[in-house]
């Protein structure tokens, strides 16, 4: 079953600071900060919310149709997704622009301090769910903002039922849009900052947004995730990672194990376990997609940690 997946492509440049952001930030000079953090560490990286979510779901055989806007020095990433066989064809150049760009620098503590220009990103809008009638699950990740808006209402006239994963996204909207998408959501999933902040934007409590929705995926990091449906709750327990060395694109790992649980019927515990069990998995390797086990591996570290296979 095809997964469509909105969101962006992006070329990440990942710097490691050996140090901790704390102690180079004052809390009373906060209004006037100029800090240089050294990263002997740096690398550039395939990237992106939908390429990492596309990557991680062709690791589990699963079936993702990426739309997304690229840039003029888009080509190598393009040449990579076909050498995946994940299909291209609803991706679209931009010109104009370059392609989207994040610049992540990562502490000893794991926080992470990102700039990001968007490029061709903020394009999206001019891609149409309508060319990718044969998904039937879709997911709205961090994109343009416009696209964002647009590839929801497109899902949901279509009655494509979507994950509306809002991300570092969320501050773009207002409390109203907030409560549109969540409308026209089949699926929320967020992390406990994302949460709170959707919680404060929209007025509604979490239990609030789970009635409106057949379910709402929160994140908790180390602490696992909760799967809130509109009569239950379903604690994820946290996978232990092989080792900790990088949080980029972990979220998105998640997501991936979310939409093939969703695709193949699978029940909540075992969609969320599964989600889980992909961002320990990530967590151990640097960047959003240069970990590669093989189908079988995933399903024999799944059986390890519950006890049984997917």
């Amino acid at each position: 079953m095809t997964s469509l997946i909105c969101g962006s492509l992006a070329f990440d440049t990942i710097m490691s600071f050996h140090g901790r952001f704390a102690e180079a930030l004052l809390a009373d000079q906060l209004h006037k900060i100029n800090v240089a953090f050294l990263v002997p560490g740096i690398r550039r990286e395939y990237g992106g919310c939908a390429g990492n979510i596309a990557y991680n779901l062709k690791l589990l055989n699963g079936d993702p149709l990426i739309m997304a806007t690229i840039g003029q020095d888009g080509a190598p990433y393009l040449d990579r997704l076909n050498k995946l066989e994940i299909s291209t064809h609803t991706i679209r150049t931009i010109d104009s622009s370059y392609t989207a760009q994040a610049f992540i620098t990562t502490d000893a503590d794991n926080n992470q301090i990102t700039a990001f220009h968007p490029g061709a990103m903020s394009f999206s809008h001019h891609n149409k769910v309508a060319d990718a009638r044969q998904a039937k699950l879709a997911i709205i990740a961090p994109d343009g903002r416009d696209g964002m808006l647009q590839h929801a209402k497109d899902c949901a006239e279509l009655d494509i039922p979507f994950i509306f994963d809002p991300g570092q996204g969320l501050p773009m909207f207002s409390g109203p849009e907030l409560e549109s998408f969540i409308e026209l959501a089949t699926y929320v999933a967020v992390n406990d900052y994302e949460a709170e902040l959707l919680t404060e934007r929209t007025g509604l409590s979490l239990g609030r947004i789970a009635e409106r929705v057949s379910a709402l995926i929160v994140t908790r990091g180390e602490q696992g995730a909760e799967v809130l449906t509109n009569d239950r709750q379903f604690d994820i327990p946290c996978v232990k990672a092989d080792a900790i060395v990088d949080p980029t694109g972990c979220g998105d790992a998640f997501r991936a194990g979310l939409l093939f649980g969703l695709t193949k019927g699978l029940d909540w515990p075992t969609t969320g376990r599964l989600a889980s069990l992909m961002g320990s998995i990530k967590i151990a390797s640097q960047g959003g997609q240069n970990h590669a086990p093989s189908l079988a591996e995933i399903e024999d570290r799944f059986q390890k940690a519950f006890g049984y296979r997917f």
